[in-house]
Parts: C-alpha cells; structure tokens; sequence
C-alpha cells in the first residue's frame, strides 16, 4: 500500500468536489494526491471525436492538478490513468493500494462519466481498503469546517478499525466524535414488550450500557478527544442520516465476506450512501 489519498475523477462536477476534498484530507494526513482517471469506458461513449476524446482523457485531468496546485501549493499532486475493461474493478484495485479512495457519489457527465450510484457502490462492496464518497452540493465546507466526525456503530458486531480510523480523522481535524447507535428489538422480544412494558426500558438501558462499556478504552486511548455518545430505539440508518446535517463526515462499516456470495453493502450503510447530506467513509472489517 502506497501512501496517497486517491481520487477518482471523470470531470463531473461531484468528481471535482471529490478531488477538492481528497487535497484537503491528503493535506491533513500529510500524504500525496493522485488524480485516477479510467479512460477506456470513456473512449466507447458513443458519438465522440478524436478531439473530444483527447480533451476528456488528456486535458479535464490536466487542468483539475493545476486547479488544485494552486489552492493547495505545499501538496504533491499527480495524476494517473488507468486501463481495464471495468471501471469498478479498476478502481478497486486503486483502492487497495492507497491510503484512502475518494468518488464522487453521484454525476453522470455528458459522456456516461463513471462515477454513477452502480460502480460507486461496486467499489464500496468491493474495496479493501477505506472508500470516502463525496457529494458537490457541501464538499467544501466539510472539507474545511470543524463539524463533528459521526460514527456509526453496532454493538453487536463492534470493529476496531472502524472506530479507528473515525477518531484518528476526528484528531487530524481537531473536531469532536459523536458515535450513534440504533437499535430495534430481536422479533422474539417482541411479545415479551407486549406482556410487560417495562421491558423496553429493561433493553435500553443494556443497550446504553453496552455502548459505555464498548467506548471506555477508547476514551482512555484519547483523552484529548471529546466524544458523544448515544443509543436510541429505532432504525440505525434513519438516525445517521439525521446525524449526517452538521457532520464533517460520516463514517459507517462494510463487514468483509468471504464466502461465494460476492461483494455486499449492508442495508444501513447503502441508505446512508444515498441520503447522507455529508461525506460517507465506508470502512471495511472483518
């Protein structure tokens, strides 16, 4: 693994947004920026010329380094481009050897740009290593503005590289960390709420505590760090959506599968990548 942040680029408007806050982040973790532009998909768009060709593969990344030369003059920038017959598969493998992938998660440019919801979320099934996706409309300020890093976390299943990686972001941008926790009752617990009400308190509080006992070595591992805590009744997605306004990023875990069923993005982690209003880091676990 090399030690870049690495962003994919198509000249989409998000995909710009995108490579504005992979500089920022590459800034922060004092790492080179590499510009990866998969240029086969975009040489079979219907109806292009050689010109419109040369311009889309050789000059759009060309112009997005000297933009972000010049707003960012201390950063080590550079751009590469890849060749492959999938556009998913190719970034993959860019994620695997970098620090952290960076998309832009939605656009579709004038020529079929590739960094559309389906490949987005191939990468992110797919990825090995942590995948940030960023949306234009707020890419700028939460590049830069303080908001707190959410974390997303299931106590049934904790991982410490996602907890990881969600503090250690949080330090580099000298911001706080609010974790959030959702829970809904098995469905065998169900006719035990109905029988006695108190059974739901009974649950929140194990819950609660649970969450506590869970963050305690974290809290020691960062004393500087201010960190929040809450586990609430209710959907685990809803809620870091609502988390999401005010967030400088979202971070929420992809458990690795490694069995013959394929890649797969849980149901909370793909309703966050769709209506989260910040930034989402999807970090892969076991």
């Amino acid at each position: 693994m090399s030690r870049t942040v690495t962003v994919g680029l198509d000249g989409s408007r998000e995909s710009r947004a995108a490579a504005e806050w992979a500089a920022v982040e590459a800034e922060l973790r004092a790492v080179p920026l590499k510009l990866v532009q998969v240029w086969e998909l975009m040489a079979k768009a219907p109806l292009l010329g050689a010109e419109t060709h040369r311009h889309w593969t050789e000059r759009i990344p060309r112009e997005a380094a000297e933009e972000l030369r010049l707003r960012h003059p201390a950063l080590d920038v550079s751009i590469e481009q890849l060749s492959g017959s999938s556009p998913a598969q190719s970034l993959s493998k860019v994620a695997s050897e970098a620090e952290l992938l960076v998309l832009g998660s939605r656009g579709m440019s004038a020529v079929g740009g590739f960094l559309v919801g389906s490949v987005g979320l191939a990468v992110v099934a797919r990825a090995g290593r942590p995948v940030v996706l960023v949306r234009a409309e707020r890419a700028t300020d939460t590049a830069t503005v303080p908001g707190p890093v959410v974390l997303g976390l299931d106590t049934g299943t904790p991982s410490e590289s996602l907890i990881e990686f969600a503090f250690t972001t949080a330090v580099r941008r000298g911001t706080a960390v609010r974790v959030v926790h959702g829970w809904n009752p098995q469905p065998y617990y169900v006719y035990a709420l109905s029988a006695d009400p108190g059974f739901h308190d009974t649950l929140a509080q194990y819950e609660s505590t649970a969450l506590t006992e869970m963050l305690h070595p974290w809290r020691e591992k960062f004393p500087g760090l201010e960190i929040t805590a809450e586990s609430r009744y209710g959907s685990p997605a809803a809620q870091l959506v609502e988390a999401s306004r005010g967030a400088s990023l979202v971070v929420v875990g992809r458990r690795i599968r490694r069995h013959g069923l394929g890649a797969h993005v849980g149901h909370v982690t793909h309703a966050v990548l769709h209506h989260s209003t910040a930034p989402v880091a999807v970090v892969p676990h076991d």
